[in-house]
């Protein structure tokens, strides 16, 4: 966290291009694979899809009744189960699919950049190596899950958000703060959750884009959702999409002896998900999502006539079953497995592979005891193995027990989470988290958290030649927050919130001898801040803003935490007209310091339009970066210039 990238060895940070620690199957083949192999952690994409097997029923009648005031969107990620979006007490962002669809952005990341308290950092353009800060947070710090699967790297820690594109994507939530006591290892800055596509109770409709802009972009997306028999007991969705472009030379050869060619990406992906209702109490279902990468990037470390090229592959799979064993007892049971592929090529030849594997199985059970009271008791166990070419490491195993607790009284609720997490390899991690919300008046709500989390050590940390460290323990943080929020139909959900996290035994590299350097658990940090969110409308405008001033230091050496910027902002505006679609965003960051190298503060301004020829057909274009705004996201790494994009898109009625 604390830590450039130069201090780890020049053939480590080469492996992988990465920031700072704070810092191909042809598509028919992944066609077949989709239900050739154990789909991955099913969460329905609204009321019954997380962890916990929630339904409708599951909502009290307070929940279902607030006097229209309260917020429609339902979200899980935040308790583990389904709640409304404005009875989440941690600070939670919801992007649907009329979000995404209005989004400039292509993949994961550059949907990110417009969450509150969040800042993405690229290497480059598409498919380079990213990097999200969520409150400060390194990369490693924050956790990622596609349908309830972790999918981050066991050598390096984080997941490949760069590999995971928006066109398998229905949803996305965002739930910010110390949450490691709901989901383990990696929990400190929050969660980000991403939901693929389902089918729906309706027939098979088809549905394509095919897209064409700068940089010689090229995209095209297919595919069917519907259900499989009349009473819409079994429904399925796949999805496939390609996407190439010719891109732009990732770092300026005037700052680095780098080839001056331009860095393309090719990407393929699948999702897939069947799911059946065996009756009212039960129903099943696999799911399953792959994304296939070949990014070329430029090395500072090499010469300037190399080529490098990074093979990436992130893939999930799942088996579910959610089921009613009582009016009060509801239990789910997940079997999924979470994959990472890293393998860099020089001029043709592969150089270093690391190959993750994370294996999972959960099984939670939710109770309802009491009206407004609510216990949730989980069982999760978790093996991680890695496969490379350049060291090897022990599996790891880690058995986990979960316990939750949410009741109201009056106008007063209260969520309690605690988790035990032990480690084959280095032992165990407790965690906890405590939040109080009081209701002013049927609009108006204030609400307090207290938690603890944690970050295992990665496999690099570890084990890595020279560097690794077997002795080392996780990084631990404490946090503490306090909100105000406002909630009508009129205005949507605004919330304004101010929280401390505070670092302890943070994994540094400490120079032992000369050019070597070993991890250690001796860093320390701090990061205050305020952050306002507002999701809603103003009349039949659609908003989105989020605010965001913080303190990120190194409490070592009293300095900034590197490439976090102390305040950081976005907005976007979306509206219909007539058969039009048309909207804009505003992304800011003030200045920012990169290993010593301040990097200056930057406003970038993005447009788009979509015209509804008929039903079915459609036409959309954007423009990126409308004044044409040079600037820096990591030091010596080029941006995108301005880019016109257009796409054709059809949906069958």
């Amino acid at each position: 966290m604390l830590t450039p990238v130069s201090h780890h060895p020049a053939h480590l940070a080469y492996s992988r291009p990465m920031l700072p620690r704070f810092t191909r199957a042809p598509i028919a083949a992944l066609a077949a694979l989709a239900f050739t192999q154990i789909p991955q952690t099913a969460f329905a994409q609204t009321i019954d899809n997380t962890n916990a097997s929630a339904t409708s029923a599951d909502l009290s009648d307070k929940d279902t009744t607030t006097n229209a005031t309260t917020l429609s969107p339902i979200v899980v990620t935040a308790d583990r189960r389904a709640q409304h979006l404005a009875d989440a007490i941690p600070q939670t962002t919801l992007f649907d699919s009329q979000d995404i669809a209005d989004s400039s952005a292509r993949d994961l990341p550059g949907l990110l950049q417009f969450a509150p308290g969040a800042q993405i950092v690229r290497n480059g353009g598409p498919g380079s190596t990213s990097s999200l800060f969520l409150r400060g947070a390194s990369s490693t710090q924050s956790l990622v899950l596609i349908d309830g699967v972790r999918v981050d790297s066991v050598s390096q820690g984080n997941a490949q958000l760069e590999q995971i594109p928006l066109d398998q994507i229905d949803h996305v939530e965002v739930v910010n703060g110390n949450v490691s006591a709901l989901y383990g290892s990696g929990a400190i800055g929050g969660v980000v959750q991403v939901f693929t596509k389902d089918g729906g109770n309706h027939p098979p409709r088809f549905h394509f884009e095919l897209e064409y802009g700068s940089y010689h972009t090229q995209r095209q997306s297919a595919g069917v959702d519907g259900a499989l028999d009349k009473d819409g007991r079994t429904t399925f969705s796949i999805t496939l999409a390609r996407a190439k472009t010719d891109g732009f030379s990732s770092i300026d050869p005037a700052l680095a002896p780098v080839n001056p060619n331009a860095n393309g990406y090719f990407n393929e992906s699948v999702s897939a998900s069947l799911r059946h209702k065996l009756n009212e109490s039960w129903d099943i279902g696999l799911r399953y999502f792959q994304s296939n990468g070949n990014d070329s990037f430029d090395n500072p470390f090499g010469l300037p006539t190399d080529l490098n090229n990074l093979h990436s592959k992130v893939q999930t799979a799942s088996a579910f079953a959610n089921g009613k064993l009582t009016d009060w007892w509801t239990t789910r049971f997940v079997v999924a497995t979470g994959n990472d592929r890293s393998n860099t090529s020089l001029n043709g030849d592969y150089l270093y592979r690391y190959d993750s594997d994370n294996r999972q199985y959960t099984w939670q059970n939710d109770f309802t005891f009491a009206r407004d009271q609510k216990l949730q008791l989980g069982y999760e166990h978790l093996d991680q193995t890695l496969d490379s070419n350049q060291y090897s490491a022990p599996d790891r195993h880690v058995n986990s027990v979960f316990a939750g607790y949410t009741g109201r009284f009056g106008n007063s609720q209260i969520q309690a989470n605690l988790r035990r997490d032990q480690y084959s390899d280095f032992g165990g991690a407790n965690s906890y988290y405590l939040g109080y919300g009081y209701d002013l008046d049927e609009h108006w709500k204030v609400t307090a958290s207290w938690s603890d989390a944690f970050r295992a050590p990665s496999f690099n940390d570890l084990y890595y030649p020279y560097s690794g460290n077997p002795l080392i323990q996780p990084e631990h943080s404490h946090s503490i927050e306090a909100a105000v929020q406002y909630a009508s139909d009129a205005l949507g959900l605004l919330k304004l919130t101010a929280f401390q996290t505070r670092y302890t035994n943070l994994i540094d590299y400490v120079q032992t001898t000369p050019g070597i350097y070993v991890a250690e658990n001796v860093g320390h940090a701090k990061v205050q801040g305020v952050e306002g969110s507002w999701q809603g409308h103003v009349g039949r405008t659609d908003v989105r803003a989020a605010v965001t001033f913080q303190n990120p230091v190194d409490e070592d050496t009293h300095t900034d935490l590197n490439r976090r910027a102390r305040h950081f902002a976005s907005f976007t505006a979306n509206r219909n007209i007539g058969s039009w679609r048309v909207g804009g965003e505003w992304l800011v960051s003030g200045e920012r310091d990169d290993s010593g190298t301040a990097l200056g503060g930057y406003g970038i301004v993005n447009l788009s339009a979509r015209y509804n020829i008929t039903k079915a057909w459609y036409v959309a274009a954007q423009i990126q970066n409308l004044f044409d705004k040079d600037y820096e996201l990591a030091y010596t790494y080029n941006t995108p210039r301005r880019g016109a994009y257009i796409t054709l898109g059809w949906q069958q009625q």
